[in-house]
């Protein structure tokens, strides 16, 4: 049928490869509606026209409601927040890198670096489903968007010692606090991961704790300390299913922001236990890969803002370096700290010579030319 009006407007009908497309080019100016009918017939055509239907067709609140249902964890209900709020309305196709850069700007105004690279990096990986899964779209368009947080807004707070025993001297009321403050300063663990424990998740056999489904949706393992282990062994187990600390956030929060106050602990987060796990073990010179196995960690980098920790753990290392050395390597350094004259050097190598050789001081015994003639 092709182009044609229907009433002001102007609409192109056309079937191609068996598929019938119809649809309103929104414009009742005659030559624009050619222009872009030829576009559109050049897309059909080419196959990029139903490439992008799919995507004109989604909006970004439809795709957010299928990843929540499917992919989330439980933290993505409160991120996926303040992008409802922005890209609400528009479709898949409509959301561009352009646009995206506009939301990080604005967002970066009100909340921290952190913040938003989480809030991107949420959309990131529903675009990414949308493609590799549901096929709604070809291009992410937050991978082209730099959004690195870098370590502008990082903690670098952990627990003293003293600081420590203090805290847990403090932490008797409710009778849960003190195990599980425990659990998190001797595994590092997240807070939600904790309240997610379940004591089908502890292999006393092996020594071992599971954490299900970490943050980034990973199974990890911990070994137990021995310390961890008398503790479960201590505490009462109320269902193999039940959860080890079945308590609320809102509970926990009220509970352990007491016991700070109480213990005179200022500027510290639940959060900063996993840090204090964390630098202890780098302190005593763990390695950064072990560190971030045992953090969960999906890359490195993460793991890296405690390698300041590191350098004098790394000393006995260096040291080995001294068990290696043989004594003609002392001898060189001897020789470079301690400067001999040269012709004290001749008369060495003369008598190493005349030894070899099994000379006296003279080389009498030497019946023919004296090598040693030939040393000046």
């Amino acid at each position: 049928m092709g182009l044609y009006q229907r009433g002001k407007t102007f609409w192109f009908t056309v079937t191609y490869g068996g598929r019938r497309v119809q649809q309103s080019l929104k414009t009742d100016n005659k030559k624009l509606a050619e222009r872009l009918y030829a576009k559109e017939l050049t897309d059909i055509v080419e196959g990029r026209y139903f490439e992008t239907t799919a995507a004109k067709r989604t909006t970004f609140n439809e795709m957010v409601a299928r990843y929540l249902e499917e992919h989330s964890h439980s933290r993505d209900f409160h991120t996926v927040k303040p992008l409802l709020k922005f890209f609400k309305g528009y479709t898949l196709f409509e959301v561009s890198t352009r646009l995206i850069a506009e939301y990080r700007s604005q967002r970066s105004k009100v909340v921290k670096p952190a913040t938003v690279y989480q809030e991107l990096a949420l959309m990131r990986r529903m675009f990414n489903v949308a493609i590799k899964e549901w096929e709604w779209i070809k291009d992410n368009p937050v991978s082209r968007l730099s959004f690195a947080v870098g370590n502008k807004n990082a903690r670098d707070r952990w627990l003293t010692p003293d600081e420590e025993q203090r805290l847990l001297a403090c932490a008797t009321s409710p009778q849960w606090l003190r195990p599980l403050l425990i659990v998190a300063l001797h595994t590092g663990m997240r807070r939600g991961e904790i309240l997610d424990l379940q004591w089908q998740n502890i292999d006393f056999a092996r020594g071992i704790l599971t954490v299900e489904r970490s943050k980034n949706g990973e199974k990890r393992t911990i070994p137990m300390s021995k310390t961890l282990c008398v503790l479960f062994n201590s505490m009462e187990v109320l269902g193999i299913l039940g959860r080890m600390f079945p308590v609320a956030v809102r509970s926990l929060r009220a509970a352990f922001e007491a016991a700070l106050t109480k213990a005179k602990i200022d500027n510290f987060k639940f959060h900063d236990l996993r840090h204090t796990f964390a630098t202890r073990l780098v302190q005593n010179g763990v390695d950064l890969y072990k560190v971030k196995e045992l953090l969960g960690h999906k890359g490195i980098a993460m793991t890296m803002r405690y390698a300041h920790h590191y350098p004098e753990s790394l000393r006995a290392s260096v040291e080995i370096l001294d068990a290696c050395y043989n004594s003609a390597t002392f001898d060189t350094i001897q020789e470079l700290t301690h400067p001999v004259e040269p012709h004290r050097i001749r008369h060495a190598r003369v008598a190493e010579l005349a030894d070899a050789l099994d000379l006296g001081s003279s080389g009498e015994t030497y019946r023919g030319s004296n090598p040693l003639s030939r040393i000046h």
